[in-house]
């Protein structure tokens, strides 16, 4: 099961990358806020019919939930909004490398403070050392994407 859920996680990876692409290219035409509207709204006529037809939970349930809990949902929306934000300025790869980032930042601090009744894993220096290194490609990645597009403007200046 294990194996498939590695599998499945690079699925969603995949998908997510190209969501990123295709949302920061739309947003030119239909405008940040409204590319993420559209998302949100597709996924939730999406996950309406899902939900009638596989849910086995209590969608009211989601009223007695603590507050802390709910704001999962904003933080989730607002992950969507700078995404498609940042892929028409920085491109894919490095807003997603960013986004990684972020998310193990935050990651390893959950898990050394065992935040939100999570597993406490200290961090160690093979953690350390891990985000060191997705901070420095990060660096690389975006320093390559600046000059290509300064690269790009030179030509077309000289074309023009």
């Amino acid at each position: 099961m294990g194996l498939f859920m590695i599998l499945f996680t690079l699925i969603g990876g995949i998908t997510l990358s190209a969501q990123s692409s295709i949302n920061g290219t739309f947003s030119r035409k239909a405008g940040t806020i409204e590319t993420t509207f559209l998302t949100f709204l597709t996924g939730t006529m999406f996950l309406t019919i899902f939900i009638l037809f596989f849910g086995s939970g209590n969608v009211l349930a989601l009223l007695e939930a603590p507050k802390w809990q709910l704001s999962a949902a904003f933080l989730g929306t607002m992950y969507l909004l700078l995404t498609v934000m940042a892929v028409p300025r920085i491109g894919v790869i490095a807003t997603n490398i960013a986004g990684i980032a972020g998310q193990l930042v935050i990651g390893v601090m959950i898990d050394h403070f065992g935040w939100f009744n999570s597993l406490v894993i200290e961090l160690d220096i093979k953690r350390a050392f891990a985000l060191l290194f997705m901070i420095i490609s990060l660096y690389f990645i975006y320093k390559g994407n600046k000059r290509l597009s300064e690269e790009t403007q030179t030509q077309n200046i000289k074309l023009n």
